[in-house]
């Protein structure tokens, strides 16, 4: 449990430090990208289930929910009030206890969390490559990827 407490504490801090770095510089919010930000030019005409996959932490660049986008940084860093989920997540994870797959939207070869937020966090300061992922294409009819 200690080491669950250091980590969320670790996270705290980076996620303070970047916020710090960022007012100093004088640079934009770090959140996370919404879907409904990506899919502003056009809608999807294709919606195809893919599966569960094993999908790269590093795609996984937004949040299909848009409450999210305040509550976690760019990097899944958790909201202080997330502390004892966190926790739990990552004392299992580092048990390695599967953890159950998350929900994602790929776009464009970009993936948008639908559910499992907490677990890509944890999964990040685990210092994971990939995660399991209930994968949703959503795809655009013609010559392919018009946003990104």
């Amino acid at each position: 449990m200690i080491d669950a407490q250091t980590a969320f504490a670790r996270e705290q801090r980076r996620r303070r430090r970047e916020r710090a770095a960022r007012w100093l510089l004088r640079r934009q919010s770090d959140g996370l990208a919404s879907l409904d930000g990506e899919l502003v030019d056009e809608t999807p005409s294709v919606r195809r289930f893919a599966g569960l996959e094993a999908i790269a932490l590093e795609s996984i660049v937004g949040t299909a929910e848009a409450a999210k986008t305040r509550t976690f940084d760019s990097r899944f860093r958790p909201p202080s009030s997330s502390r004892r989920r966190w926790e739990g997540l990552w004392m299992a994870g580092r048990r390695g206890e599967s953890l159950p797959p998350i929900s994602v939207y790929r776009v464009c070869g970009r993936h948008f969390v639908k559910d499992g937020h907490h677990r890509v966090s944890v999964a990040h300061s685990l210092g994971m490559a990939a995660i399991d992922a209930e994968v949703t294409d959503l795809s655009y009819s013609g010559s392919g990827c018009s946003t990104g």
